[in-house]
């Protein structure tokens, strides 16, 4: 068993074990909605995408594949997308990190950030081509801070996820 070991010989909880990623990443999607900052344009990384990226690429086979149309539908109910967007592309996240793995034979902490880093440039993308097709006329410099703060946080993001990984794998 890698990673702490259970207190007395005792096994984590089944419940805590499956439930705390699902729960992290919905807390993540609904981070921006309980932030009091106000913008004229959206300047706020996808914490939930990013939280689900950090699961999947440290532990590859808690995420089924298609866990991504969920949490992407509960993340359109709450950052108020057009309802499917991001069904759609966290589903395409996730395959395309499937593929991603399955053609990698060894990963390190450069791939898994440029992986993430390269997922949100692919979910800020597809949302705003989503929201072209519907008319809207944003300018694409728009995603660029976002796609920053995506980078600078991705990090970050990750060591709370193995913090929370620890307590969640201890008895």
């Amino acid at each position: 068993m890698n990673g702490p070991v259970p207190r007395l010989g005792r096994t984590p909880s089944r419940w805590r074990v499956q439930a705390t990623p699902i729960i992290c990443v919905m807390a993540g999607s609904t981070i921006p909605a309980l932030l009091p900052i106000i913008s004229q344009s959206p300047t706020l990384p996808p914490f939930g995408l990013l939280i689900l990226i950090g699961w999947r690429l440290l532990h590859h086979e808690i995420w089924p594949l298609w866990i991504g149309a969920p949490l992407g539908a509960f993340d359109d109910l709450m950052s108020g997308h057009p309802f499917g967007t991001a069904i759609l592309l966290w589903s395409l996240v996730m395959m395309l990190i499937e593929m991603a793995d399955s053609r990698l034979f060894w990963r390190d902490y450069w791939h898994d950030w440029l992986i993430a880093i390269l997922a949100c440039a692919l979910f800020l993308g597809g949302s705003l081509l989503i929201t072209w097709a519907s008319g809207s006329k944003t300018p694409l410099l728009l995603v660029l801070p976002q796609l920053l703060w995506s980078a600078l946080l991705y990090p970050l993001i990750v060591r709370i996820i193995a913090a929370v990984d620890r307590w969640r794998m201890m008895a």
